[in-house]
């Protein structure tokens, strides 16, 4: 079972696939938002290509637990895809993935320009590998 993990923004989704095993998350390249139309196509070509059969969005929870505005919208996002692709949706708390993955870019000494289009699927790729992890060795179900 293939296994999508989103970051979601409202600028740009990063996004990672996991490999056919469910052990690693590898990042795709990041969905730059233009219009609904052109990531919902996107998105439906990799779940087509990849044949994913889960999808796990970052869940923004703040540090306290506690829900937020971008809960909200990662909720609306989660419904509609949902409805549109009609997969399970697993929403992952993602408290700081962004800023884990940016502290990761600069220790490599990655040049912020190119960290800009690195972050977003470098946060993916730590949304799907901690629920990866935590389901336990080969065990995707």
């Amino acid at each position: 079972m293939r296994i999508l993990g989103l970051d979601y923004g409202e600028k740009r989704i990063g996004v990672a696939i996991c490999d056919e095993l469910g052990l690693t998350a590898q990042g795709l390249p990041t969905i730059i938002r233009k219009t609904k139309k052109h990531d919902w196509e996107i998105l439906a070509g990799l779940i087509k290509n990849y044949n994913v059969e889960k999808i796990v969005i970052g869940y923004p929870v703040r540090l306290d637990g506690s829900e937020g505005i971008q809960c909200e919208k990662v909720n609306r996002f989660a419904t509609i895809m949902n409805k549109t692709f009609s997969l399970s949706i697993i929403k992952w708390p993602e408290t700081l993935s962004t800023k884990e993955a940016e502290e990761i870019l600069i220790n490599s000494g990655m040049h912020w320009k190119k960290r800009k289009k690195t972050v977003d699927k470098l946060a993916a790729c730590i949304i799907l590998q901690g629920y990866l992890d935590s389901l336990g060795p080969k065990n995707i179900n």
